[in-house]
């Protein structure tokens, strides 16, 4: 089980974490890569990864967008279905998760977050973004699916992004 944190716009995560002596205790076993949208931890189990983000909570609180837990390459949890699998027991996982949501990064930036329809693949949803680099399906709880949000886009031939869509 992994863990990534997505940094706040304007955030060097890494760096954030690596300055705080408290966080560097926290992290001190777990070697944290630099992503180019936030940080990635690798842990044991689902367990840690909770008690991880836990132990975190004071930076997540202030630096972090989004801490998103590795289901399998590519797909994601959110925190709140971590809580759901992990505490509550009210949730399987298994392929074909009813409520998910496609992220689109640029240059280490979150430019969208599209909710997706049931049976959909990321596949479908790409080319829609095609200035994305990189995109990561995310898995939630009903509650946290909302309607598109475009953060950022494709620079048109001036060099300026398209208007903000929230």
């Amino acid at each position: 089980m992994n863990v990534l944190l997505i940094q706040r716009e304007g955030i060097d995560l890494h760096h954030t974490l690596f300055s705080s002596e408290t966080s560097r205790h926290v992290l001190r076993f777990y070697h944290p890569k630099k992503f180019p949208c936030g940080v990635y931890i690798s842990c044991a189990t689902l367990s840690s990864a909770l008690s991880l983000v836990a132990e975190l909570r004071w930076y997540i609180r202030r630096y972090v967008r989004e801490p998103l837990f590795e289901y399998e390459k590519g797909i994601y949890f959110t925190h709140q279905l971590a809580q759901d699998v992990y505490y509550e027991r009210t949730v399987v996982l298994g392929p074909g998760w009813k409520f998910r949501k496609l992220y689109s990064f640029r240059d280490g930036k979150l430019i969208s977050s599209v909710p997706m329809t049931p049976g959909s693949t990321t596949e479908e949803y790409h080319q829609e973004y095609i200035g994305a680099e990189t995109t990561l399906e995310i898995w939630c709880v009903e509650d946290e699916v909302e309607e598109g949000e475009l953060v950022g886009g494709p620079d048109d031939d001036n060099g300026n992004l398209p208007p903000v869509i929230q």
